[in-house]
């Protein structure tokens, strides 16, 4: 026993060591950041469990600089000069080990968002990227209409009880039903229910929190997932996994039973790219997956953002109200805005870039790999294998970007000079950027610009305390919690 504790002693004496050893000869020892960040991930880890790391992100670089350690040869960057380097066009980097943590250990067999491989990611992209273009989507207009509906049906509902409720729940319950309506043929009912009646939303939730922590230890994914394996151990994403199965099998057996006309929906088009030999099974499943996965909850945390921001400044409302109600004026009152209309509405579009830049759904520098031999950014030369990225909080609070008043909704910044708003575009990060940006983003933007006119037309929506802040909590999506009062509006 006594020979067990003294092993066990020097195993924790060497460690310590070695981790000290290579703090000292470590060549970016210079660089500042928290204590704790210099010799152990822990501090990391500690930091995005209470929920508000985006936060302290901005924080780090108001007090350190813009270079911030944020655990051992992981770090954090401010200067938007960085951003080209790390993810334009042809460049190098590669997405860091974080991301494996989202997908199967297993890499050739990774989705979009957690493969690493710059190669292999351009070969998946390409197979399935024309369903994603704004031409191709526009054509789901009359199934995010019928959808939009629906929600302006359950906020009659709500008006109809007078009481205060939690509004971003509704915004999932939206966006999901319009990525199952677009994706698979069939909403998920949750507008009809009113709730998360099959747990799909907590799953989801649930597999982000999961990878955005076992992502700040990755070496951890695949004996995590061979564990759970062996046990039998249920993950979230298995509710996903056996919805998406479900859907895949019943429209073997009955192609166009979901749909009026064929073709119509992503899981058509794949299986029409399949037979074509574009495509095979596992492209299917990841693309249905990343659809049902990533891409609601960053609608539905943007629309929050956007409802929120344009409630507390009476002013932008009134712009915005007026310019809905001249869009679509001598139309009748439940008459869908078509995207094209939607584009007319130039305030309204300044009031979502707005919205997008003050709160990002991703709250986490979107972080990778140095490629070998080294490189220089923002004045620091980083060995090649050092992780690191920008966050796009701190990126969207830079005042040389967007003005002295970063930390203020104000869309009329999106509408002043040419040049000064095409720079402000190319630093505006909510759907990241370069050959990584966001796949879904077009239907992100769809989506919200074919709601917002429809709620603001019709209902008035008041924050319940527009004098308090509402509160967040972030992993990797930043989520909001905030509760409004709906009624119908008296004057159309």
């Amino acid at each position: 026993m006594q020979l067990l504790a003294i092993c066990a002693v020097a195993f924790i004496a060497i460690f310590v060591a070695r981790g000290v050893f290579r703090a000292l000869i470590d060549p970016l020892r210079s660089i500042p950041g928290p204590f704790a960040a210099r010799w152990t991930r822990l501090w990391e880890l500690l930091e995005m469990r209470k929920g508000y790391f985006e936060k302290t992100n901005i924080w780090l670089h108001q007090r350190y600089g813009s270079i911030v350690r944020i655990a051992p040869h992981k770090y954090s960057i401010s200067d938007p000069d960085a951003i080209y380097q790390i993810y334009g066009a042809g460049s190098s980097f590669t997405k860091a080990p974080f991301y494996s943590a989202f997908g199967n250990p297993d890499a050739p067999r990774s989705d979009l968002f957690s493969e690493l491989d710059n190669s292999r990611h351009a070969t998946k992209r390409k197979k399935v990227s024309s369903l994603y273009s704004m031409s191709a989507l526009v054509n789901y207009e009359a199934t995010i209409d019928k959808v939009t509906e629906e929600l302006c049906q359950s906020l009659n509902r709500l008006c109809s009880t007078g009481e205060a409720f939690d509004f971003m729940p509704w915004m999932q319950f939206y966006a999901f039903d319009v990525i199952g309506a677009i994706t698979v043929g069939n909403s998920f009912g949750f507008l009809q229910a009113g709730s998360d009646w099959n747990g799909i939303l907590h799953a989801i939730h649930e597999s982000m929190v999961d990878g955005s922590l076992v992502g700040l230890a990755p070496e951890l994914h695949p004996l995590f997932s061979k564990i759970a394996q062996t046990l039998r151990i249920q993950i979230p994403f298995d509710l996903v996994s056996s919805y998406i199965k479900r859907n895949i099998e019943a429209r073997k057996v009955a192609p166009h039973s979901s749909m009026d006309k064929p073709g119509k929906d992503f899981l058509s088009l794949l299986l029409i790219q399949k037979s074509e030999g574009k495509v095979d099974n596992l492209d299917i499943f990841n693309s249905l997956g990343a659809n049902i996965a990533a891409g609601s909850d960053t609608t539905a945390i943007s629309l929050s953002s956007f409802f929120y921001h344009i409630l507390r400044c009476p002013e932008a409302f009134v712009k915005l109200r007026n310019e809905v109600d001249r869009v679509m004026g001598g139309k009748a009152l439940g008459e869908p805005v078509n995207y094209n209309q939607s584009q007319q509405m130039v305030y309204m579009q300044a009031c979502l870039k707005e919205a997008l830049r003050l709160h990002p759904a991703t709250g986490y520098p979107l972080l990778r790999v140095v490629p070998k031999g080294g490189l220089s950014l923002a004045g620091q030369f980083f060995p090649g294998g050092t992780h690191v990225g920008i966050n796009p909080w701190v990126l969207h609070q830079n005042e040389h970007i967007f003005g002295p008043d970063p930390a203020s909704f104000r869309p009329e910044r999106w509408l002043g000079a040419k040049d000064t708003v095409s720079v402000m575009s190319k630093h505006l990060f909510s759907f990241g950027g370069g050959a990584r940006t966001c796949i879904g983003k077009n239907i992100s933007l769809l989506e919200m610009s074919k709601v917002v006119p429809q709620i603001i037309r019709r209902f008035d929506v008041q924050l319940e305390q527009p004098e308090c802040a509402w509160k967040t909590s972030s992993a990797w999506f930043v989520k909001q919690n905030f509760r409004c009062v709906v009624k119908i509006r008296a004057d159309v």
